[in-house]
């Protein structure tokens, strides 16, 4: 699907109170209805033009890179019971996500337009992201389905954990430890094993209240966040902002599929409503100032600055790789050990098989459970013995 969205239409169905199935309908059943209870429900497409990485995209997602980190499966970086034993990997982890390092889109500026015009009812969102919030949408109006970094508590006496406090701790990688009780304390972000916020289930009804819901963003396959656009009654228009059609919509005569990037989505809406240049207002806003920007960062750094600053980065990169496969590391040498001292032909026979289909050097990687580029003083150290 390329840049442009496109608005599906059902001629076969007529809309029972839109005057049509597209944009135009849905701007002028807000305007002459006097709607203002709307109620939006969003997932991780919304902040895909952030630049925040997703989890399961081969090579570039966040669950592809956490191999250094040995885990026995790279969800366990979000298990409650594996945090409870190792914290560190998703410390290692959290310093990619928390707030303030990602620009809000379009579409989340579009949601402060909402509430500002007085119309947002409530915000649902699946992320944890934020970015509601930096683009000025209130906390108490976001239902943050699987939490937040926007808070953080210990995970044995529930206290809470000051924010600064919290923010340092994630920008060294370290694991924060509870003031009162020395527990564990970890963002408010739901993690395998956990429930899901009481504020989800208080505010679950609230789609049956609604003159209008949109739906961006999201494949609708998560529940309960995905039973929620079907609580909307009957007769209120639903539009969905999405690469496709997801979760049934489409399927009443008042549904609006426009099927695209929700940045573009929205656009259409605004401009079909005539917040176009409000809306382009509002996002530019949420630009970082230069000025500001500067002074945080101080003087640019000079080329010796920045060739030690690469060297102290490697430097910690190297420690905490070893510091976290230490226990991984010694299972690979006693995995090298006995393979070296196994000397039958079929062991033989299956190495140049290996070597004249890959070569010597992807052999060597695969000696090591094909992490030899993160462990390759274990390989060398194998050929060297």
């Amino acid at each position: 699907m390329g840049n442009e969205s496109s608005t599906v239409v059902d001629d076969s169905t007529p809309p029972s109170v839109l005057e049509a199935r597209n944009l135009e309908g849905v701007a002028k059943y807000i305007k002459q209805r006097s709607v203002q209870r709307v109620v939006v429900m969003v997932g991780a497409g919304i902040s895909t033009s952030a630049g925040i990485p997703d989890f399961r995209s081969p090579d570039t997602g966040l669950y592809s890179n956490l191999a250094y980190l040995d885990l026995p499966e790279p969800e366990d970086v979000f298990d409650i019971g594996f945090f409870r034993e190792n914290p560190r990997p998703f410390y290692a982890l959290a310093r990619e996500l928390a707030p303030g390092q990602f620009r809000p889109t379009i579409a989340h500026s579009f949601i402060k337009l909402l509430y500002d015009e007085g119309l947002l009812m409530k915000h649902f969102t699946q992320n944890i992201d934020c970015l509601e919030r930096l683009a000025g949408v209130p906390g108490d109006m976001i239902v943050e389905a699987h939490g937040s970094f926007a808070t953080q508590h210990c995970i044995d006496c529930k206290a809470e954990y000051p924010d600064d406090l919290m923010k340092a701790a994630v920008a060294k990688e370290e694991v924060p430890h509870c003031l009162q009780c020395q527990g564990l304390v970890k963002p408010d972000i739901v993690f395998f094993g956990e429930a899901l916020p009481a504020d989800f289930f208080e505010n679950r009804e609230l789609p049956e209240q609604a003159d209008l819901c949109i739906i961006m963003g999201t494949s609708l396959t998560v529940q309960p966040f995905a039973s929620l656009p079907g609580l909307v009654r009957e007769g209120v228009p639903r539009v969905l902002i999405n690469m496709e059609r997801v979760g049934g919509l489409g399927s009443r005569p008042d549904d609006v599929l426009v099927l695209g990037d929700c940045d573009t989505g929205v656009r259409k809406l605004a401009r079909a409503l005539g917040w176009e240049q409000q809306l382009e207002a509002m996002w530019e806003a949420t630009k970082p100032d230069q000025g500001t920007r500067e002074a945080e960062q101080g003087p640019p750094p000079t080329r010796e600055e920045q060739l030690q600053d690469e060297v102290d980065r490697l430097t910690e990169e190297v420690d905490r790789t070893l510091g976290f496969s230490s226990a991984y590391e010694e299972r690979v040498r006693r995995h090298l050990e006995g393979t070296s001292s196994q000397k039958t032909d079929s062991a033989e026979e299956t190495t140049r098989r290996t070597t004249t289909t890959t070569g010597a050097g992807q052999n060597d990687s695969e000696s090591v459970g094909g992490l030899g580029h993160v462990f390759p003083h274990l390989a060398r150290a194998n050929k060297s013995g």
